[in-house]
């Protein structure tokens, strides 16, 4: 009975030991691909933390005009993240386009309200 007591803590152990270890290393790694990617996108927004309801300065957004869900959306292929614009009818020429868009972001509906659109160099 002790021998079984014994290799089930050393069991339990081994396990928690793996689940604290395994989620350290994949945030490093994590951190590692963000530290490399961020160099290339200093100018560009990042959503504002879920107090925030509109960013106070236009910000450049740069990324890919698409149709997603009927809407056409900025989508940004560093982070994966689509924003709606609040005037699609000025964006639906730059379909499939790369550009850059100045403006301002509203966290709460994930919506860029556009200043300006111009196709990307």
């Amino acid at each position: 009975m002790r021998n079984f007591l014994l290799r089930l803590c050393l069991a339990v152990a081994i396990i928690v030991v793996a689940s604290v270890i395994a989620p350290l290393a994949y945030a490093q790694r994590g951190d590692q691909d963000s530290a490399s990617a961020a160099p290339q996108k200093t100018k560009d927004a990042q959503i504002p933390a879920s107090g925030e309801v509109t960013t106070q300065d236009a910000k450049t957004f740069s990324g890919k005009i698409v149709k997603e869900n009927r809407d056409v959306v900025l989508q940004d292929p560093v982070t994966k993240v689509s924003h709606k614009l609040n005037n699609p009818a000025k964006a639906q020429p730059y379909i499939g386009k790369r550009v850059k868009i100045t403006g301002k972001l509203d966290a709460n509906s994930n919506t860029i309200l556009m200043e300006s659109i111009e196709p990307s160099s």
